[in-house]
């Protein structure tokens, strides 16, 4: 239309220049849209999806932390290492203090979701029911049911619900959404607040948009309005097909700004299907930590490329350790499948079967190689653990920004290190140093050096002044917190 009025006003502009003398009235003739401008009328389509669109209300169980367990000491009375375990201390209550009780109290809060079988089968995100201990759900035509929780998936967002009704509910079905190209016309619909159906429309603006919320990140993107109490709602292409769930919103103001983002059907219709037949969602694990390739690691490694994706380590009775993978390997593809990025694995190993094996193709000491892993099962329950930090120790600080200091049996246990931990103490770390711009933190264990294992300060001293001596970044293995991870590190220039 925006093309349409421009083209107007200009051939006004031009007639009236042309004829000013005579005074002639300009005549206006409609100007041929382009191929694909076409106008839509969303109203049949909404009237044909809105009874199967539903307003999800549950009831949560809320934590409220103490005050005290927030509180921090001013870093300037004391060192990096004393204020780290102050911190620790206090977060964990070791300072002889109980931690008091947290306060739990119910809270209410509203969803979208929208059913996709007929004997009352609802789809909505997991953050809006996954957690809740009362659902209701409250259909387009006013009639509410109470809702159970056949099962829920955090890491895709995603949360299948079930009612019982005397009569076959209003549904829609789901559309492939590897089909929907950028520019194309969808129609978003929530129902907040249980009063009917929201419609908003826009088109989709990209695809495979990773916000960086968890691993299976790859959102369609929409300028169709979602708000507040939309989330769970489905997506729409101009058939009536849902291709999407809207999960997310970029905004500074809490509304709506044209950046939604909705789960895509590829991915929800096969997690839904699982939820729906055994409540939970079965993924292969291969049993690796891993993390993305960049220039400064490869560099460090002497290679030629920069992606796959980094093996930090291999955890203990995994798929990956019998396959024989190792820290410090690449893994370039999968069954033949080109792997880029980190994202590229996870999705591509949890999309396998547990019991399936996957020849896996591995950089390792400067060649290719091939190896076949049998996937285990993934574990669902995640168990998060604290940064922590370690006592007081003095070392000298290197050219690359950091101190060094063993690890004191104190340490150990003020750090929970069990004995196969071993390395070289991070005391201190200096501001705006080339380990503080890498992330590098007090606690942290230095574990290897180039590809030469260091289990005290001396030895870890020793690999780095060697390495100092290549021009090019030194990759150091890292652990911290039950995680290792890889950085490269350049030192500073004398």
């Amino acid at each position: 239309m925006a093309k349409t009025k421009s083209r107007i006003f200009a051939a006004l502009a031009l007639t009236t220049a042309l004829t000013a003398p005579a005074l002639i009235v300009p005549v206006f003739t409609a100007v041929p849209a382009f191929a694909g401008e076409a106008t839509h009328d969303f109203a049949d389509l909404a009237a044909k999806v809105t009874p199967a669109v539903v307003n999800v209300s549950v009831t949560l169980r809320a934590e409220k932390a103490d005050a005290d367990e927030m509180q921090m000491s001013d870093p300037g009375q004391q060192s990096q290492m004393q204020e780290f375990m102050h911190q620790f201390a206090q977060r964990f209550g070791q300072q002889g203090q109980k931690p008091q009780e947290k306060q739990a109290k119910e809270m209410q809060a509203v969803g979208t979701g929208f059913i996709v079988d007929p004997s009352g089968v609802i789809v909505t995100n997991f953050h809006v029911a996954g957690k809740a201990t009362k659902i209701t759900v409250t259909l387009a035509d006013g009639r509410k049911f109470p809702a159970k929780l056949l099962g829920g998936d955090e890491k895709t967002d995603l949360a299948v619900l079930k009612v019982d009704a005397d009569k076959p509910l209003p549904f829609v079905q789901f559309e492939d959404a590897a089909k929907v190209r950028v520019g194309e016309s969808v129609m978003a619909v929530g129902n907040p607040f249980g009063l009917g159906g929201t419609v908003t429309t826009g088109i989709v603006s990209a695809r495979g948009r990773d916000i960086q919320s968890g691993p299976f990140d790859d959102y369609i993107q929409t300028d169709a309005a979602i708000n507040r109490g939309n989330s769970g709602g489905p997506l729409f292409d101009m058939e009536g097909k849902v291709i999407g769930i809207n999960t997310a919103i970029f905004s500074p103001t809490g509304g709506s700004i044209g950046l939604g983002f909705a789960i895509p059907s590829s991915i929800a219709q096969p997690i839904v299907a699982q939820l729906k037949e055994h409540g939970r969602v079965e993924r292969g694990m291969l049993g690796v930590q891993i993390q993305p390739m960049t220039a400064d690691i490869a560099a460090s490694m002497s290679l030629g490329f920069d992606k796959g994706a980094l093996v930090a380590s291999v955890e203990p009775d995994s798929a990956a350790l019998k396959a024989g993978l190792k820290a410090g390997d690449v893994i370039r593809t999968v069954d033949g499948k080109d792997i880029a990025t980190i994202r590229d694995l996870t999705r591509t190993i949890a999309a396998a079967q547990p019991g399936s094996s996957v020849k896996l193709g591995v950089w390792r000491d400067g060649k290719d190689m091939s190896v076949s892993a049998k996937l285990g099962e993934s574990d669902p329950v995640i168990k998060a653990k604290a940064d922590v930090t370690a006592s007081d120790a003095k070392a000298q600080p290197s050219s690359f920004g950091f101190s060094l200091a063993p690890i004191s049996p104190e340490t150990r246990q003020e750090l929970g290190l069990d004995g196969s931990v071993s390395g070289a103490l991070i005391a201190a770390v200096e501001p705006g140093s080339p380990a503080d711009e890498k992330g590098l933190k007090v606690g942290d264990v230095l574990q290897q050096v180039g590809h030469d294992s260091v289990d005290s300060p001396k030895a870890a001293v020793e690999k780095l002044k060697e390495a100092k001596t290549a021009n090019k970044p030194v990759l150091m293995k890292v652990y911290r917190g039950g995680l290792t991870t890889f950085v490269a590190i350049s030192p500073r220039a004398a």
